[in-house]
């Protein structure tokens, strides 16, 4: 299974946002701070390889503790290597699922957080391919 393709490089215009220069905190702020204003794009905080960088929506809590809800908006870099502690996005045996890949010396192993699944340590038989990795997970609050 391959990851959906992207649109032929035509992505909609980006239009910056604004972004103030100051820190939000509790307390009243200061009258005489300065607030200066410029524009922030997202796309350039998130989508650094925006050529291969795909969205998807986490659909279970497994990674709960990582910080990643279900409902999350996922952001997957496909041009990375994962590495370990990294989260990525595997298809096993056809189906999607979200794991915090590792590696140890020549064993790689998937896993989930402390309270769910087993860990799924991958061997040389086993129907599975790394799609990406993840590198933002946004949720509403």
């Amino acid at each position: 299974m391959n990851p959906l393709p992207l649109a032929s490089n035509s992505f909609p215009s980006y239009h910056p946002l604004p972004f103030y220069f100051m820190q939000v905190t509790a307390g009243f702020p200061s009258p005489a701070l300065d607030y200066t204003e410029k524009s922030l794009d997202l796309n350039e905080h998130l989508t650094p390889n925006p050529i291969s960088t795909f969205f998807l929506r986490a659909t279970t809590d497994v990674l709960k503790e990582s910080g990643i809800l279900a409902g999350d908006l996922l952001i997957v870099d496909r041009s990375l290597k994962p590495q370990s502690g990294d989260i990525v996005i595997a298809a096993i045996a056809g189906e999607l699922c979200i794991r915090r890949f590792e590696k140890m010396d020549k064993k790689i192993i998937l896993k989930t957080d402390e309270n769910y699944n087993e860990p799924f340590f991958l061997t040389a038989d086993d129907d599975i391919q790394i799609w990406g990795v993840v590198t933002a997970a946004i949720h509403s609050l």
